[in-house]
């Protein structure tokens, strides 16, 4: 991938939002909920780590841009659905009108906010502005080509590693730690070997979309670049992070990426409503951190992250993502109490106690007492994902 020269300086960070993307919402009672982003936003704000300079408008994008992984077809069905002009029957074939992922008024719109808001951050790290480029508002990895699923009606994930792909010839490492797995973006590019997919996640045994098996290790020339670790349910931090450190690194010292782009789904956390794991906010103070090494070892500091899963919207979301921003910027990670001024904000609004900390109280819950087993089966399973590279790498010598 050719290097970019700028004759300006270039940013830490570029946090990409616009209001369009609280748009995106199905109804006052599901569970994706966008006001998680103003909650984080404003929980940095609070503590003066997100200053104006770094925020940057995300756009809408085009037609074009989604049709790089969508079908034509399908934009045109949620278009209509938006708009009123299309049978619920009909809508319910593209995955769009269900349960799950209902019409709502100018649906199209507010779901290329998200995707252009990806490609901005894309291209504030490609075009050289700014070294690292985070945007909430995308994550949406469950959305395929002419189908909509999981609460996600287009996948701004792909669209945009597509889109690096072919504006700037990159190799991408995408890295997905949201508790389900990222099953859209590993089908985009099941058979790229330009395109290595990470997805560590609760087992599909128990939870949606049931997929995301070892076994799913990538077709044709795409054959071992697609690495998924099925977690058992009630994993916990130490486990969790273990597969983590150790499996994301061995892929990128394989691998060799020239752009990061993770997801970073909060719903792994032990109080999400729809998730069965044991994580707390240890494991969302590492995730970034890891994040950012490998991309300054191998990327030159390329590194794209977006938002995804996490519907404790209160106790959870803002205290994890503000974390991978202020990993981002360099900023030290805070300890201690929450802003006072945050709390009493957004405290009479919350339907549960907000928690008063940046850190879990600890215990958080009562002992897991197969901790020992689900350790050692985690483990199992990861030599197992793993064994194609370690495999090549005794070959080598």
């Amino acid at each position: 991938m050719a290097e970019r020269t700028w004759d300006r300086p270039m940013k830490k960070a570029s946090f990409v939002f616009s209001d369009g993307q609280l748009d995106y919402k199905f109804s006052d009672t599901h569970p994706f909920n966008q006001k998680r982003l103003v909650l984080t936003a404003d929980l940095l704000k609070n503590i003066g780590a997100l200053p104006d300079s770094a925020v940057v408008r995300s756009r809408m994008a085009t037609d074009e841009e989604l049709a790089l992984i969508h079908d034509e077809r399908y934009i045109e069905i949620v278009k209509k659905a938006g708009h009123g002009e299309i049978a619920p029957e009909a809508a319910e074939n593209y995955g769009i009108g269900t349960e799950d992922t209902p019409i709502f008024e100018d649906m199209h719109e507010a779901s290329a906010m998200l995707v252009g808001g990806t490609l901005t951050a894309v291209d504030e790290v490609m075009e050289g502005r700014a070294r690292h480029a985070l945007n909430l508002g995308g994550g949406l990895h469950h959305g395929f080509r002419g189908k909509a699923s999981g609460f996600c009606v287009y996948n701004d994930s792909s669209v945009a590693i597509r889109y690096m792909q072919e504006k700037y010839g990159a190799r991408v490492l995408y890295i997905d730690t949201d508790a389900h797995h990222g099953d859209g973006v590993q089908w985009s590019f099941y058979d790229d070997p330009d395109v290595c997919t990470v997805s560590i996640h609760e087992t599909g045994r128990y939870l949606f979309p049931g997929t995301g098996a070892v076994t799913e290790r990538g077709s044709g020339k795409g054959y071992g670049f697609s690495f998924n670790f099925p977690i058992d349910a009630f994993t916990e931090d130490d486990s969790f992070l273990e597969i983590y450190r150790t499996g994301v690194r061995e892929i990128a010292e394989f691998f060799k990426p020239d752009v990061i782009l993770t997801q970073n789904g909060a719903d792994a956390h032990y109080f999400d409503p729809l998730t069965h794991l044991y994580s707390t906010m240890k494991t969302y103070r590492e995730i970034p951190k890891l994040a950012l090494e490998l991309a300054e070892e191998f990327c030159g500091g390329r590194w794209i992250a977006v938002g995804g899963g996490g519907y404790d919207i209160w106790r959870v979301v803002p205290r994890a993502w503000s974390l991978i921003w202020l990993t981002m910027t360099g900023q030290p990670l805070p300890s201690g109490p929450l802003p006072k001024e945050w709390l009493e904000k957004y405290g009479p609004q919350s339907p549960v106690p907000l928690m008063p900390d940046w850190e879990d109280p600890d215990p958080l819950y009562e002992p897991i007492p197969r901790k020992a087993e689900i350790t050692e089966k985690n483990r199992h399973m990861m030599d197992k994902a793993l064994h194609l590279i370690r495999s090549e790498q005794q070959r080598r010598g």
